[in-house]
Parts: C-alpha cells; sequence; structure tokens
C-alpha cells in the first residue's frame, strides 16, 4: 500500500541544507542543543527542548503535530541534572505524544498521544501502541509491542521490523511534498 502524500506550505517550513524540515510553528527551545542527522521531519506545534539538555536526533526521523520532546532529569539533594537525550534513526513520534525518555533506539514506532516516562529506554526495533502511558524507568525490549495504561507487554514484532520502518519513513518523508503555488 502506497503511503499518501501529505502536502504543506512552504511558508511554513525551513528546510535545512541536510533535507530536515522544520515547521516555524513548533518551538526548538535552546536550537543550538539540538542536532538533527538529516532528513528528519518536526511538525507544527511541536516542542524540543534543547535548553535544558542536548536532544540528538538520527536520520529520517518523524514528530507529529503537537509532540513535546523534553529531555529526564534526575534530581539530587541540591538541586536538579537535566540528562541527554538520544533517539536513533528511522524513528515515527505520533501526533500529540510527550517524550521524556533517556534513550530511543532506532527503528522505534510510537502512537499517538502517549506519554514515555522519565528515563525510559526503548530499545532497537520496538512499538508503542496509541494511548500508552509508560512508567518512569521502563525498559522497553527491542521487538516488542506495549500498550495501555500502564503500558505492558502485548506482542512481538516480526525480524524484518528494521526494513519495515527504513520503508515507512522514508516513504513519509518522499511523501511530505511541498504545496504546489497557483
Amino acid at each position: 500500500m502506497e503511503a499518501e502524500d501529505v502536502f504543506y506550505n512552504t511558508t511554513d517550513y525551513i528546510e535545512t541544507a541536510s533535507g530536515n524540515k522544520v515547521c516555524k510553528k513548533s518551538v526548538l527551545c535552546g536550537s543550538q542543543n539540538i542536532m538533527l542527522h538529516g532528513k528528519t521531519i518536526i511538525q507544527s506545534d511541536c516542542i524540543v527542548r534543547g535548553d535544558l539538555a542536548n536532544v540528538k536526533i538520527g536520520r529520517h526521523c518523524v514528530i507529529s503535530k503537537k509532540s513535546v520532546i523534553r529531555p529526564p532529569f534526575k534530581r539530587f539533594t541540591k538541586g536538579v541534572a537535566f540528562l541527554p537525550m538520544n533517539i536513533g534513526d528511522y524513528v515515527f513520534i505520533g501526533e500529540d505524544s510527550i517524550i521524556n525518555a533517556g534513550q530511543i533506539g532506532s527503528y522505534v514506532y510510537i502512537g499517538k498521544n502517549c506519554v514515555i516516562g522519565r528515563h525510559c529506554v526503548l530499545k532497537d526495533c520496538c512499538a508503542i501502541e496509541d494511548d500508552t502511558v509508560l512508567p518512569q524507568g521502563t525498559v522497553v525490549p527491542a521487538f516488542s509491542v506495549y500498550s495501555g495504561s500502564p503500558g505492558v507487554f502485548t506482542s512481538e514484532l516480526p525480524e524484518c521490523t528494521q526494513d519495515i520502518m527504513i520503508d515507512f519513513t522514508k516513504s513519509y518523508y518522499e511523501h511530505f511534498k511541498p504545496k504546489s503555488v497557483s
């Protein structure tokens, strides 16, 4: 099944030399601490909190509308320290999701309206279904699907998950096209 074209207004997006497409209506706090590796899409009304700690986002990632990417923090007796956040390659984050994970591997699918708690670790090739809430410190193993509130293991993914996510995110990027001006 071929992906449908998603059209965006060219005046609303900035396209970088490495192919990143970032909506001007999204908020990138501390942009000097946010690293996008290429061909990543950040859609409208997203918030990426690079002012708290470094945020690294891999190649061919999609951050859907109204999502929040916020590095995790650790409390100490004399204050708080924010820890860097790494997101791997070929990751899809659905609309209205709040991500506070310590690390997200590559080839990961996160559905709509998800809450990923502090210090969660999502290994490569895993999926989080829509409306899932992962409690603080959850480790999601490779090739597993988590769903529910609180999120629990529900099924396994096939060994071809890596290829599926590569095809899905590349196709999404190719079908994310500017509106033709008439």
